[in-house]
């Protein structure tokens, strides 16, 4: 027979998640004038899933996540991702996508003149994860626009 309280307590866990159930959609927004474009589709803990609308000179910089595996998407248009010394790790088109473990050493840039509308799945550490920039960063880039992925 299974204790009370124990019982109690995993019924409370259950409802909680089952409170922050959340549902999403994605719209590309209007262009703004930017090289970049990142929404945050959904955010907690331990997920991050955003979408990356990158049109000319949006590309980034040679970087690398800690505690933190991402996976990217095509949705639409072209990406290449390349790693150290430019060597390129894929080319990518529609519904075509890459895995990056934390550490992996990457930038990405849109190929061709559509803009790349990219998702980008991030699993997280507890307490969080790290962009650790190895090259500079692009004119284009602040700091506060970094802080969503």
């Amino acid at each position: 027979m299974e204790n009370k309280n124990v019982s109690s307590e995993k019924e409370s866990f259950h409802r909680d998640a089952e409170a922050r159930v959340a549902t999403f959609r994605y719209d590309k927004p209007s262009p703004n004038g930017k090289p970049k474009d990142v929404l945050t589709m959904v955010r907690s803990g331990l997920l991050k899933v955003l979408v990356q609308i990158v049109r000319e000179g949006g590309e980034n910089n040679l970087h690398y996540h800690t505690r933190s595996e991402t996976a990217w998407l095509v949705l639409r248009g072209k990406a290449k991702f390349y790693g150290v010394g430019d060597a390129l790790l894929a080319e990518l088109g529609p519904q075509e996508g890459i895995f990056l473990p934390g550490g992996a050493r990457y930038w990405f840039e849109k190929v061709g003149t559509e803009d790349l509308e990219i998702l980008q799945m991030v699993g997280l550490e507890r307490g969080g994860a790290k962009r650790i920039n190895v090259d500079a960063h692009k004119d284009w880039m602040t700091d506060s626009h970094l802080q969503v992925y």
